[in-house]
């Protein structure tokens, strides 16, 4: 009688498994191989359109770099400790020199990008944490530059500044900050 009782789940398992075996063999599989067959006159188009979609899309900005005004004395930065900068939650360099943050407009390729690479948050993180602090009254957002010629400017004439800019735009008004 145990034996019984033993082989009943057994042979209740393995049937539906068979015959999803059996269906899958004769329904499936046959399909799926028409369905590629299908595919492949059709690839050699694709990747065609493919390759020539992406050969024709430019090729994506310039690495970021944080920057920032050549009379800070420090030359790197903890991740962190950026974030909160760029946040406005860190508003003095370890020196007690008050932190002035330069941004791009939100919808700029080069600030999604910095927020994103460097970062490593969404815009829309930023401008929350920024819209909370000036809707509560408890701090103030960053000053918003229209170009990332007037950001390099900016930033290499306000002592403490710090802002993003493009490796191409960088030159000696302003210092890299190192991310680590």
């Amino acid at each position: 009688m145990s034996s019984l009782v033993i082989e009943y789940p057994l042979q209740h398992f393995l049937k539906p498994i068979r015959i999803h075996l059996w269906l899958f063999r004769t329904h499936v599989l046959p399909y799926l191989s028409r369905s590629l067959l299908r595919i492949k006159g059709i690839s050699s188009f694709f990747c065609l359109f493919v390759l020539l979609f992406l050969l024709s899309v430019p090729l994506a900005t310039s690495a970021q770099e944080v920057v920032a005004n050549p009379s800070l004395a420090q030359v790197s930065v903890k991740l962190n400790a950026l974030r909160a900068i760029f946040s406005m939650r860190l508003r003095a360099w370890p020196d007690g020199t008050p932190v002035k943050v330069f941004v791009l407009d939100d919808d700029a390729k080069v600030h999604i990008s910095f927020s994103k690479k460097k970062l490593q948050i969404f815009p829309h993180q930023l401008r929350y944490a920024w819209d909370r602090l000036v809707y509560s009254g408890t701090g103030q957002a960053p000053t918003l530059v229209a170009s990332e010629e007037e950001m390099r400017k900016k930033v290499a004439a306000t002592p403490g500044a710090i802002g993003y800019l493009p490796e191409d735009l960088i030159d000696a008004t302003v210092r890299i900050l190192m991310v680590q």
